[in-house]
């Protein structure tokens, strides 16, 4: 059976038993504090188990894309190294909100499993959850007799706490399980060990292949556990496992899911895939390095397709490591030392886009990101491995310090495992314990940066559900539903708070949170900060609660920051509009930043925009703003209608079935946040700059209203500033290019006065060498900048043989000291030009570096050139 039947069997069977089916939810989450991407299928459907939504149905179903690098849920470093862990997966799930348990579960497993899809009886195992003292849980008897009735009483295995209970985190939604376990292991291997003995102990071909979780419990803040007001069903089984198991299979990678591309990989880096291979062995490796990067392309042509570019902070810093992760195993055991790896994408687009046709839509700007990350990465490698020969250089006991290896790693990026196997082939070591020492430091420090501690909710109106008002009203008098403390090393202590109604709009699709305050009937005040949404609930962040926190109170937005913020949320509209009618359809939005003081777009587009064509931009929106059109706005669309329309949804981007479509004339797109209600209100719009993010996105960062009137306003003001300095003459620009071609003029009789004085200084300086050991030497102030002491001492060593010069200037306030050595005398004395320069750069308050024949140091003070001069000598000969 095909991956592509076996996905649509799993769906429809569900469908049979009255289940809607779903589409996945994007990869990359956007509107979750708490998690970076989808690690699991009940990731979208949160705010159902929580109570804080309702869903369509009560019976769903989906095939979702999960991704699993980071955190509680981090598979990265078992990628490759076997056959069954991947970064990027799908998970068929069924989903019961407040519907069947456990008993329907269970059965409905069971059935698909063996009588759908055939999986023979005797080669599965169950578990059921053996209950946890510390929780006061018992052990899953329901469970265990609803299972007892399908499946021999040695088939069900007990299973603690770690393996069959199941959490969303350190609070929230828990409960315990029972996972569906495959034993595919041959007869011979069975008769000597039986399956059940090796359930959860990481053999490769005794896999979990369906957990069914039963949303039982809340974990509070304390650990305590207590009982939800409904019981939920969240199932999840690994696609990957299930079509190596369809399939006949022993590893997910020699099925159709991977075999595409393993053969795409093979054909075009001339290796051979043995699936058989020892990944210690040399051959192995190989094998190792095509499996990562199969999984590896996946995870990242999703996540670029859901709208995360590769970066250095963040979900993209993921989306980076994974990518050079891949590229680093192509370059040591492939020997690839030109990109490759976005030739791939048309065989991964070929091979699934019929169930994610994002792959197809998105194509051309994955193949570009990925084609420019390799670039880039690889000459990072370049670099790196030049630096890597420097530290062996001035490594004397064979043994390179941790401190070295990480801050290769951490500063450029380059891999330690790779540090570690080009030192090896050198005869070197590696202190891996002080490198190890040095990245726990560096996750200390991040873990202790972004540390959130959160207390439980505190319940005033329980199913009292919230409504938003703040598209209508930036006032309104609210009653406080919950609230609760929250603590980090970053914000201290603050609080967050939930109201029955609410005008404040929280943060999302591009635009922050709204500010304001929260009066009481006394008149006393507690300030909003912030706005997000967590769950599906309007969290309102604040430094202190009310005194009164049962009272009603008059909730009210700051309305300046909200009309500046909305004109330009309105602009990103009119600007979206605007490059697609100049640049072409093929413009899409790929990411914007809304605040109250300026705007972000960013767009896909495969050049740079000239400035004319950012002239007609500005026109283009400028004109729809004099226009003064109309805002129109439609609340409750269904999604489907809304595109017939014409509106434009953005990628990456998770829509309901009911939608709000916002038009402005011509434009006409889905989005749920503020705008004015006029063109007009923006007053002005103005491009500040353009650039671009990645290959094939470009950034726009654009002003409006009060912004742009300042904006003018520090032009003019700059303007007549420069009329001022001209002398008011009557053509400021005929005058500053008349100063221009003097200027220029100038230089280029300053640079012939300064080759003549160095020619003369250099006639000088030869006259001053002193021999030391065989040596050359010289330690001199000069009166030259920079380049003028580097020409003059490389003219210096190509004409006199065995030298060290050492030199030192004055330039604008600061102090410069060089050293150049003979190559020869590097070579056969080990003189290194960096060591001295940093040895002397103490005396000028400053440091620096270079190569072993040539280095400087820069520094504050310069009265201790003097001093680095007189002790040079004693530095170099020691």
């Amino acid at each position: 059976m095909k991956s592509q039947e076996i996905r649509n069997t799993f769906l429809e069977f569900f469908t049979s038993k009255q289940h809607t089916v779903v589409p996945s939810a994007p990869m990359v989450i956007k509107d979750d504090p708490t998690l970076m991407f989808t690690n699991a299928g009940m990731n979208q459907f949160k705010e159902y188990f929580l109570g804080n939504g309702i869903p369509k149905s009560n019976r769903l179903t989906d095939t979702q894309k999960c991704l699993r690098v980071s955190g509680k849920h981090n598979d990265l470093e078992e990628v490759g190294m076997d056959t069954y862990h991947h970064t990027m997966f799908e998970m068929l799930g069924n989903w019961s909100f407040g519907d069947y348990f456990k008993k329907e579960a269970i059965h409905w497993a069971w059935e698909l499993l063996t009588e759908v899809f055939g999986v023979d009886k005797d080669i599965l195992y169950v578990s059921v959850f053996e209950g946890a003292e510390e929780d006061g849980l018992g052990m899953d008897q329901e469970a265990y007799d609803l299972w007892k009735a399908i499946v021999p009483e040695d088939r069900i295995i007990m299973g603690n706490k770690k393996d069959n209970f199941w959490e969303m985190g350190d609070q929230g939604p828990c409960g315990p399980c029972s996972e569906i376990h495959v034993d595919i292991r041959s007869a011979e291997e069975k008769a000597k060990v039986s399956g059940r003995d090796l359930v959860n102990a990481d053999h490769p071909q005794v896999v979990e292949i369906w957990n069914l979780v039963f949303m039982q419990f809340n974990r509070k803040a304390d650990g305590s556990l207590e009982k939800l007001p409904a019981q939920h069903v969240d199932t999840g089984m690994g696609f990957e496992r299930l079509c190596m198991v369809l399939q006949g299979q022993k590893s997910n990678y020699d099925t159709d899911v991977f075999t595409p591309l393993i053969r795409e990989i093979e054909t075009i880096t001339n290796t051979t895939y043995d699936k058989d291979s020892d990944p210690n062995e040399t051959d192995g490796k190989v094998s190792v390095a095509i499996r990562v990067i199969a999984d590896h392309l996946r995870a990242v042509s999703f996540s670029i397709a859901d709208g995360q570019l590769p970066s250095n902070t963040g979900a993209g810093y993921v989306i980076r490591r994974i990518l050079r992760r891949a590229i680093r195993y192509g370059f040591t055991f492939l020997n690839t030392k030109e990109p490759f790896i976005y030739k791939l994408v048309e065989t991964l687009s070929a091979q699934m886009s019929s169930a994610f046709p994002e792959l197809t839509s998105q194509k051309n700007l994955i193949t570009n990101v990925i084609r420019e990350e390799e670039q880039s990465f690889l000459r990072t490698l370049d670099q790196g491995l030049s630096l890597l020969d420097t530290v062996i250089a001035n490594t004397k006991d064979q043994k390179v310090s941790g401190e070295k290896a990480f801050e290769l790693y951490d500063t450029y990026g380059f891999p330690i495992d790779l540090t570690a196997l080009i030192l090896s082939e050198q005869g070197y070591a590696l202190d891996e314990a002080g490198f190890t020492a040095e990245l726990q430091k560096q996750k200390d420090r991040s873990r202790a940066a972004s540390k959130v501690s959160a207390g439980d909710w505190n319940i005033l109106q329980a199913n009292q559900s919230e409504i938003f008002v703040g598209y209508d009203s930036l006032t309104s008098d609210v009653q406080i539903t919950r609230y609760r403390k929250v603590e980090s090393q970053k914000d201290g202590e603050l609080y967050q708070i939930v109201f029955d109604q609410t005008p404040f709009y929280p943060e999302g699709g591009g635009q922050v949170g709204d500010k304001g305050y929260l009066e009481a009937a006394n008149g006393d005040v507690v300030y909003i900060i912030d706005t997000k949404k967590e769950n599906n609930l309007i969290i309102h962040i604040t430094k202190n609660l009310p005194n009164n926190i049962e009272t009603t109170f008059k909730a009210v937005v700051d309305a300046k920051r909200r009309a500046r913020t909305a004109a330009n949320h309105t602009a990103t509209h009119l600007l979206h509009q605007a490059l697609r009618s100049i640049l072409g359809t093929h413009v899409e939005q790929k990411g914007s930043m809304v605040h109250s003081g300026n705007l972000r777009f960013d767009f896909s587009h495969f050049a740079k925009v000239t400035a004319e064509e950012l002239k007609e931009v500005e026109d283009f929106v400028n004109a729809r703003i004099r226009e003064g059109l109309s805002l129109e706005e439609q609340r409750g669309i269904s999604y489907d209608q809304a595109i017939k329309e014409g509106a434009i949804a953005l990628f990456g981007e998770k829509y309901g079935d009911d939608v709000r479509a916002i038009r402005f004339g011509e434009s006409m797109e889905l989005c749920g946040g503020t705008h004015v209600q006029n063109t007009s209100n923006i007053w002005h719009f103005k491009i500040i700059s353009e650039g671009a993010v990645a290959a094939g996105i470009r950034r726009i960062e654009a002003i409006t209203n009060d912004a742009a009137k300042e904006y003018f306003t520090s032009q003019s003001d700059a303007f007549t500033e420069v009329k001022k300095v001209l002398k008011n003459a009557k053509d400021p620009v005929k005058a500053i290019s008349t100063l221009q071609e003097e200027n220029t003029q100038l230089k280029k009789q300053i640079e012939t006065l300064l080759k003549d004085k160095a020619k003369n200084l250099k006639s000088e300086l030869k006259l001053e060498f002193q021999d030391v050991d065989e040596i050359k030497f010289l330690a001199k102030a000069v009166d030259l900048d920079a380049a003028g002491i580097k020409d003059l001492s490389f003219e210096l060593g190509g004409e006199i043989e065995d030298v060290v010069i050492v030199l030192g200037t004055e330039h604008g306030g600061k102090a410069l000291l060089s050293c150049y050595i003979s190559k020869t005398l590097v070579e056969k004395k080990e003189l290194n030009a960096g060591k001295v320069v940093r040895e002397l750069g103490r005396y000028i308050q400053g440091g620096g570096g270079g190569q072993p024949f040539f280095a400087t140091a820069g520094g504050k003070n310069p009265e201790g050139i003097n001093e680095a001069l007189q002790h040079a000598k004693q530095v170099v000969f020691g």
